[in-house]
């Protein structure tokens, strides 16, 4: 399926595990098969894969809250510049509804309004959540501690 690679590095990002990256994508094409007849067109198709993924990422955070462990040096890998592994590392700190707009503006591309199609929210939530993902990421990256939310 074309839109593989963006659904594992999607889940890579919120997940930061290689394994439960593969299983969530895996698990999102079985629902695609199960539902691919009410999809109307490519636009559609795709941001109901990716609603589809994060929401599974989501379901596998919920299973595994007692260990919240990250392994950076296994996202790392995946990631297109190594030089930017500060960034990464500031990503990957962030809460989960910061995380998953702040990727899919950024790596992915989307605009708000599509974000928040994607995930069933407002977009002016999204553009809240993007400001406070960038400021919690400044703070970070500048060495201080960000606010907590």
């Amino acid at each position: 399926m074309e839109y593989g690679d963006m659904l594992f590095r999607i889940s890579m990002v919120l997940l930061g595990h290689e394994q439960d990256a593969q299983d969530v994508v895996q698990d999102t094409f079985c629902r695609y098969m199960e539902h691919r007849q009410a999809l109307y067109d490519k636009d559609h198709e795709k941001a109901w894969l990716i609603r589809v993924a994060v929401n599974r990422c989501k379901d596998v955070h919920r299973g595994r809250r007692r260990h919240p462990l990250v392994c950076l040096e296994e996202v790392e890998q995946y990631c297109e510049f190594q030089e930017q592994s500060e960034v990464l590392t500031a990503l990957m700190n962030l809460p989960d509804q910061m995380k998953t707009v702040l990727y899919l503006h950024y790596i992915e591309g989307y605009k708000s309004a599509e974000i928040a199609r994607m995930l069933g929210i407002t977009t002016s939530a999204v553009k809240k959540r993007m400001q406070r993902g960038r400021e919690r990421m400044k703070l970070s990256l500048s060495g201080k501690e960000p606010l907590s939310s």
